[in-house]
């Protein structure tokens, strides 16, 4: 496995590093401050293929691959894991469960919109009580003819409110039935589906987490993504590629964190000298940069099995599991180097803090990443 960036993921992240810093880092705090979801930024994303990377380019999407997703993910996270996470779970979780698992005429109907900006995409598999366990989801569809009836909610879903459709993975046989869960593709606008509360969140705040709400809505049987009954099968196949991608953002934010603390070592003096100079902060920037290296080979060696269409539930648990442990460590050291002054707002490292954390939570925990990788240790 040859990791070295090519020619075409060096251009990609030169352009995405581009677009941020013009259209994303001057409104960085003014949209976490506020917990405004910046519409209009996905819209420009689309146009530059950013939210449909993975999408062949006969459904309007970039048609690349994992390599060049990671690098799209990393920048834009560099600069700000609230966006970062939405452009992430749009391309990996909505887009790329239908791109994988629906139909012909739904591909054609919606991966061009999605693709494309034009469309935000959710995903809807947790609820209020089920987080890692999915299994007992309480939210059901019944058949009527030719129509699903769904009723139930769905929680902590990455743009709950403002998608205009979104895959819903919704119980249609019996609780704990592996083979009793469907997904449905939901537009936003179906009578009986409405968006919900919105999560006040430590933060990852201009990335809107909010409920979806289903009362007694009717979707027709053409909606079904696959088919009945193989919804757990393709949501753990799913959070498979999933896990490429928080680990994608947690190593731009472990980055981020990173290159604002080597800067500040550089710049910051006490007792006459540079702080970097003194073997407390030097020892951290070393351990820091050795484990973003170490969490990014995990991180390309899950991207490569993904490209080559290979088993990598073990590898992509791993690398979700350390990248996202790396960035929180890498966030609270950077924090620490810059003191006092990282404590405040007027400093990038107080949001990195903040934002971090969730990457040890979203798309599986970090204790169930270990329970996925302990399982496919023992198996057999």
């Amino acid at each position: 496995m040859n990791f070295e960036k090519s020619e075409n993921q060096l251009m990609i992240a030169q352009m995405v590093r581009d677009f941020v810093e013009k259209e994303v880092r001057p409104h960085v705090m003014t949209w976490d401050e506020s917990q405004e979801f910046p519409r209009e930024v996905f819209r420009k994303m689309g146009e530059l293929g950013l939210m449909g990377v993975l999408v062949p380019q006969e459904y309007g999407g970039s048609g690349l691959g994992y390599y060049e997703y990671i690098s799209v993910i990393e920048e834009v996270a560099k600069v700000c894991g609230s966006i970062g996470l939405s452009v992430a779970a749009h391309n990996s979780l909505c887009t790329n469960h239908i791109l994988e698992f629906a139909n012909e005429e739904l591909k054609q109907k919606y991966l061009p919109k999605l693709a494309t900006g034009e469309w935000i995409g959710a995903w809807g598999l947790t609820e209020a009580n089920t987080g890692s366990d999915a299994m007992r989801m309480k939210c059901t569809a019944v058949q009527d003819g030719d129509y699903w009836v769904i009723n139930g909610t769905k929680n902590w879903i990455t743009h709950g409110i403002s998608a205009e459709v979104a895959v819903v993975l919704v119980r249609t046989g019996d609780l704990l039935d592996s083979h009793g869960i469907t997904a449905f593709i939901i537009e936003r606008g179906t009578p009986g589906f409405s968006g919900g509360k919105k999560e006040n969140k430590l933060g990852m705040r201009a990335s809107e987490t909010a409920e979806l709400v289903f009362d007694n809505c009717r979707i027709h049987k053409s909606q079904i993504c696959g088919e009945v009954g193989k919804g757990f099968q393709q949501a753990m196949k799913i959070l498979d590629g999933g896990r490429i991608s928080i680990g994608a953002l947690a190593m731009g934010i472990a980055k981020g964190a990173f290159e604002a603390a080597v800067k500040y070592a550089k710049e910051r003096e006490q007792f006459g000298q540079p702080i970097g100079n003194f073997q407390a902060i030097a020892f951290k920037l070393a351990v820091m940069q050795t484990e973003i290296e170490a969490a990014e080979a995990l991180l390309y060696q899950a991207a490569y099995l993904k490209n080559n269409k290979m088993k990598l539930t073990k590898e992509s648990a791993m690398a979700k599991y350390f990248a996202s442990e790396v960035s929180v460590r890498c966030a609270t050291e950077a924090v620490q180097i810059f003191g006092g002054y990282g404590y405040t707002k007027d400093f990038p490292v107080e949001k990195f803090y903040r934002d971090s954390k969730l990457c040890t939570i979203g798309e599986g925990t970090s204790e169930i990443q270990k329970l996925v990788i302990s399982r496919e240790i023992l198996k057999g």
